[in-house]
């Protein structure tokens, strides 16, 4: 049978969710742990990568088992085999056809910052540092120009290799939470850095080194050099990932 798993994990420890030779990967960790439990070697299919130092709310993970564990224990059996900074939250059943990756519908992604004149390390790791507040409002005025549909290769990373560039952002909201600003954006796809390279455009129009529609003229430009630059790994997060299933 096919099962997709929710996975929460703090991505500070490993090289990101692909297995690679270089670190140890949220991926092979979880792998591991489908082999200590059900004596299988699966591959893990992700629903997308996140980077070194990325986290995940619900990362989705879809992988083949014959496993006779009931679903409803199969997070328990994994967990406690698992480090502490991964955890499986939920298993559920599948069509034989499910893609993790393929089938999603959406993603929503978090990113944290937070302004003060000295940084903290209670958020270190977890929340990317700014000397400088931004202005929240211009922020969400140039916001406003990337919802939609649009071709963001302005704000993809150089190593991004995809067929075409275009995207829709179905929503971009900011929130200020005492010193820290939440970025909560959702997407039908990301490019490569696309999210951190957004809040980090936003993060200049918040200090005035951008003014809000100049966001627009970046866009249609597809140059990435105008854009802002890349934010931290730490302050992003893997909120969500939607199906037709849910």
């Amino acid at each position: 049978m096919r099962v997709l798993l929710r996975v929460e994990y703090n991505g500070g420890a490993y090289c990101g969710w692909q297995r690679q030779k270089n670190g140890l990967s949220v991926q092979e960790v979880l792998a591991n742990a489908v082999f200590e439990v059900t004596g299988e070697r699966s591959v893990m299919h992700g629903s997308g990568r996140t980077d070194a130092g990325v986290h995940a709310i619900a990362q989705a993970v879809h992988f083949d088992t014959h496993t006779k564990i009931p679903l409803d224990k199969l997070p328990i059996a994994l967990n406690a085999h698992l480090p502490k900074s991964v955890r499986v939250k939920s298993a559920r059943e599948v069509q034989g056809n499910f893609n993790a990756r393929f089938d999603a519908l959406s993603k929503t992604y978090l990113y944290r910052l937070y302004a003060s004149p000295v940084s903290s390390p209670l958020k270190e790791g977890f929340a990317a540092f700014v000397p400088k507040k931004p202005n929240v409002q211009e922020m969400r005025r140039a916001a406003e120009y990337i919802v939609g549909e649009h071709d963001f290769k302005c704000f993809q990373a150089a190593g991004g290799h995809v067929k075409t560039t275009v995207r829709t952002i179905e929503s971009l909201i900011i929130e200020e939470k005492g010193d820290e600003i939440i970025f909560e954006v959702t997407g039908n796809g990301f490019l490569y850095n696309m999210v951190r390279i957004m809040v980090g455009t936003l993060y200049y129009v918040g200090i005035g080194k951008l003014r809000p529609e100049e966001v627009k003229e970046i866009i249609l430009s597809k140059d990435r050099t105008r854009a802002g630059k890349t934010m931290p790994p730490e302050g992003l997060y893997l909120k969500q990932v939607r199906y037709a299933e849910d």
